[in-house]
């Protein structure tokens, strides 16, 4: 049994494991994929206080080493149940089952599907998730990005860089992103924005070859000549096998407030995966600090150690 574990990796749980093992209590995190969370794939993070530009593989493997160097015991298996219960708290992964005596959830979230057709059959033969993992397959060729959020223009200008042609389809009239993306992404000669409009169908035998593009204005639909399909379109939690003990929000996400808490005690939240105005690096981070100094109050002054 250890003080406290930690579900995810990303910056919120690396964080929180920082500031409990430095407070001097025993940490395991978990994570099914890899440390990091949504930063590791983030092409470039130049919105983070005091770091004016560093990309997002470089800032995972920081914070990684910075709570190793700590001694943070970070497992890679997926957790796949709970019991939050008892007194002691059981975490259960696709190996494993291990107690603790608080456990703060950090999950993050996960990027939003389209549901076209065409989408399942060729995920991971030209349809994406993350343009910083697999846009080098596409080096001068032509792609589509699905989005008009910040991901979304970060994923364009990455792309941009390497392939011959970038088609942004976006469902609104006009972009919800920052204004610095968005006037970095109208500079780029070889990016194509494609307004008011969705895909309805992703085309092509072994590989793709295009999209089919309905445009909610005119009610036409075009085809698009495309050799892969980015898809970003949000972001979604993760928290279904947490519903039968913590209480979720309309859209699944953790309800909690600013002291990272949940309506069991020893359980706190942390990062994108919780109710919040805000999901950036930087509040993920905020959250973190705040649940790893809540999960070492709670045990000392409820727990005997």
């Amino acid at each position: 049994m250890t003080d406290l574990i930690i579900i995810g990796a990303g910056p919120a749980g690396i964080t929180a494991a920082i500031y409990a093992l430095r407070a001097g209590i025993s940490v395991m995190v978990f994570d099914g994929n890899l440390y990091g969370g949504q930063a590791a794939i983030t092409s470039q993070i130049e919105n983070y206080p005091a770091i004016k530009s560093i990309s997002g593989a470089v800032f995972a493997q920081k914070l990684y080493h910075q709570a190793i160097d700590l001694k943070a015991n970070i497992i890679f298996e997926k957790v796949i149940s709970v019991n939050f219960l008892d007194k002691i708290k059981t975490v259960t992964t696709s190996k494993n089952t291990y107690t603790a005596k608080t456990v703060i959830v950090a999950t993050g979230v996960k990027r939003r599907v389209l549901n076209c057709e065409g989408e399942k059959e060729f995920t991971g033969k030209g349809v994406s998730y993350c343009a910083t993992c697999d846009g080098a397959f596409f080096r001068n060729k032509k792609v589509v990005i699905v989005g008009g959020g910040n991901t979304a223009l970060e994923d364009a200008l990455f792309l941009s860089n390497q392939c011959q042609k970038v088609t942004i389809v976006h469902r609104r009239d006009s972009f919800r992103a920052e204004k610095a993306l968005i006037n970095a992404v109208l500079s780029r000669n070889n990016t194509n924005i494609v307004y008011n409009s969705n895909i309805v169908k992703i085309n092509g035998e072994q590989t793709i070859t295009s999209v089919d593009v309905y445009n909610t204005v005119d009610n036409s639909i075009n085809n698009i000549e495309t050799s892969g399909v980015f898809i970003a379109i949000g972001y979604e939690p993760d928290n279904a096998f947490l519903s039968e003990f913590l209480q979720l929000n309309t859209e699944g996400y953790i309800i909690s407030n600013e002291y990272c808490t949940t309506n069991i005690g020893g359980i706190f939240v942390a990062g994108d995966t919780r109710t919040k105005p805000l999901r950036q690096i930087v509040t993920a981070c905020a959250d973190g600090a705040i649940a790893g100094v809540s999960a070492v109050s709670y045990i000392a002054k409820y727990s005997d150690r």
